[in-house]
Formats: structure tokens, sequence, C-alpha cells
């Protein structure tokens, strides 16, 4: 016989009744939450699940460092966890404290980084391999895009670094990220509402992650915030930030300002 949890995702917390947070443990056995495709609403609030005897995907992500047993700010963990959430897939959640990093950690992962996934019985390293082999694997709902689009918007990522860790007003950096913001609000207006149309895909959950930071980092830092005048970037970003998938992954504010305070001050 089956049984049956509802899910109501949470901004605060990435724990739910099918997902089971480990700080600095080992992975454990766990059971998996098969989804029901005929009660899931994709952006809707409530899922009904099925239990189902297999095993969940073992991630390893950033832990909070203001919260204990939270997820982290790393926006490359995100983008995963996302993948996952509107894939429907299980996945058991092994938080890392990269300031201390555990022996059992490194030892599945020497290099130390998260994000970390163990897929075949084999860990893989980086979003980008990691997103790819689910999109393979788990082709639906797809989210891939086409070849042409997976570029659009990526220089917003590193003008946004460079224009909070300026000290120069005169520096170019703050037109320099307006530039891609410009170029990005172009594109939706044209394209949109999110770069690969009507639907979100594996690029949104990219650079949506990355637009989130900008936002929390930008207004604390330097209280910037993307102008009226690209209405198509805000109300991307509003949209991307308000999907049940991404409230449930996001880092607290208060760790996306910690994890980026090291490289504004120093």
């Amino acid at each position: 016989m089956s049984t049956t949890a509802r899910i109501h995702p949470a901004a605060s917390t990435v724990l739910s009744s099918t997902i089971k947070h480990h700080l600095l443990r080992p992975p454990p056995t766990a059971v998996v939450f098969r989804t029901n495709p005929n009660s899931v609403r994709r952006r809707g609030a409530i899922r009904t699940l099925t239990v189902a005897a297999a095993a969940p995907f073992e991630v390893c992500a950033k832990a909070s460092v203001t919260v204990p047993n939270k997820l982290g700010d790393c926006p490359f963990c995100q983008r995963v966890l996302l993948t996952l959430e509107e894939k429907n897939l299980p996945y058991d959640l092994k938080l890392v404290d990269l300031a201390n990093k555990p022996e059992w950690f490194l030892k599945i992962n020497p290099e130390g980084k998260v994000p970390v996934i163990n897929l075949n019985e084999k860990w893989v390293a980086d979003s980008d391999v990691i997103t790819q082999a689910l999109e393979e694997k788990y082709p639906d709902p797809p989210l891939a895009a086409p070849p042409e689009k997976a570029s659009v918007g990526s220089k917003i990522f590193s003008t946004f670094i460079g224009f909070l860790k300026s000290k120069d007003p005169k520096d170019g950096t703050e037109q320099a990220l307006l530039n891609e913001l410009i170029s990005f609000n172009d594109y939706l207006k044209e394209n949109g509402p999110f770069i690969n149309g009507k639907e979100v895909s594996a690029v949104d959950f990219s650079l949506g992650p990355k637009l989130y930071h900008l936002e929390i980092a930008l207004g604390h830092f330097k209280d910037w915030s993307v102008p009226d005048s690209l209405p198509y970037v805000k109300s991307y970003m509003k949209s991307i930030f308000s999907l049940d998938s991404f409230v449930k992954t996001s880092a607290l504010k208060e760790d996306v300002i910690a994890g980026w305070r090291p490289k504004v001050l120093g």
C-alpha cells in the first residue's frame, strides 16, 4: 500500500517530508518519494507524492554560515537543486560546511567543491555536467534550450561581480553591468517571458540564482537595484524568484550577504 505526503514549499527551509538534511554526515540509506504525475502541478503550491522503494539522489551542497541546518548561498548548488525539483526527482541533501570540510566529503570529492551528486554510483561534480547528465537521463519534463540560447545573459554574473567589488565609481563597471542588463531586457522583450519563450528552461535555472545574488548583494553593499527602465528584466526576476522550486531552494538573504562580504571588503 502506498502512502502520500503533502508538501508546502517555504522560503526559509529546504527541509521537507521528502528530503532529509544531514549536516557533516556520510550519506545514509534513504527512502524515495516518487512523484505521481497525475497529481503534480508544476508551479502549484501542493504536490502529492507516493512512496516507492528506491534510493534518492545524494547531493552535497554548501551549508548556511548564519543558521544551522540550512542551505547555503551557492548559486551553482541551487541550479542543481532547481533541476531536480522541476523534474520531480527525489534527492537526499547533505549540507557541507565548506570552512571545515569533513573527511567523508573530501574522500568522495578531493577538490572539496560543491555541488556534487551521486549518479550511477559515481560522485559527479560541476553544475554544468550534473544538469546535462540529469537532462539526458530524465528528459521529461524537458528543460533543455536550443544551443543558440545557452549564452543569453551569460555575461551578467561576471559584470555584476566586477561592479560589486569596484571601489571606483568612475571605472565603468556599473555601465558594463547595465549594458548586459539592457541587452538581456531587449532579448526578453522579443523572446520572453523566459529565455526559451513561455516555459522555464535549464538556462533560466543557471541565470536565476545569479540574479538573486545580484539583487541582494548590490542592494546591500551599494544600495543599487535594477532600474525601472528595464521592466522585462524586473518581471523576469520576479517570475523566476516566485517559482515554488526557487523559493524552496533559495539561500537566506543573510547568507548571500555573508558570502559576498569578504570579496567586497577585500
